[in-house]
């Protein structure tokens, strides 16, 4: 009798230990590579989040993404890329894969099912990059804000119209969209008022922010009239 052949499930390649994979726990705050570092690996987040950042010379920090589970990072060393061109350390307590280089360019030459995937991806990726290259060029920081927190809200993924996210601070905001720490809170505290988000412990964003994303001027709740005799 013939053995049944086991199909590919690249779920399971990103789950478990393996040839060239590891899987460690980082805690908050801890780096997994910085700027300058040898490229030779792509990490998979399992758990958590993982910010990224780049440093100029002058020493000033740009965050490039806040990423989350199921998420890439680290994919140029397949280009290539012989240094890191960015920073990652863990925003929150996290579960990362690290994947060598030999044994990822091994599984997109051998398994289909995990080229497709990771192609979705970088073309995700790709989407994003441009997108934010669009929101730098155009937009003003109060509406580079209000995508910013919806895009860490996860918005439109899953049918989730209201997200709760992680803790972010102002300053990794204000890094992330390219202002100061005070307008970023002028911000939120108008969004606030407007009913946009709520603070509980953690931040919540609702649907309704997507209004400042779409229109020149944001809705403004309309105040009761004084009453003056």
């Amino acid at each position: 009798m013939k053995r049944a052949v086991t199909e590919f499930d690249p779920k399971d390649f990103l789950a478990k230990v393996g040839d060239g994979r590891t899987i460690a726990r980082h805690r908050k705050n801890h780096k997994l590579f910085s700027q300058g570092d040898a490229a030779d690996s792509v990490f998979y987040i399992q758990k958590g989040e993982i910010k990224v950042s780049v440093l100029s010379e002058q020493g000033r920090e740009a965050v490039i993404a806040i990423l989350a589970k199921d998420e890439f990072l680290g994919e140029g060393c397949l280009a290539g890329q012989p240094k890191r061109m960015s920073s990652a350390i863990a925003h929150t307590d996290c579960e990362v894969m690290k994947i060598e280089k030999h044994a990822i360019v091994d599984v997109l030459k051998d398994h289909p099912a995990f080229s497709q995937l990771f192609v979705a991806h970088l073309l995700t990726r790709t989407i994003r990059v441009q997108e934010d290259l669009v929101d730098q060029l155009f937009n003003s920081s109060e509406k580079r804000l209000a995508r910013t927190l919806l895009l860490l809200a996860n918005f439109g993924k899953e049918g989730k119209p209201e997200a709760i996210i992680t803790k972010v601070s102002q300053e990794t905001l204000a890094e992330m969209i390219g202002t100061t720490r005070s307008r970023v809170s002028f911000f939120m505290n108008k969004f606030r008022k407007l009913g946009f988000i709520d603070y509980n412990g953690k931040l919540e964003v609702h649907s309704s922010l997507l209004s400042v994303v779409l229109t020149d001027h944001p809705p403004i709740k309309k105040e009761a009239p004084s009453r003056r005799k």
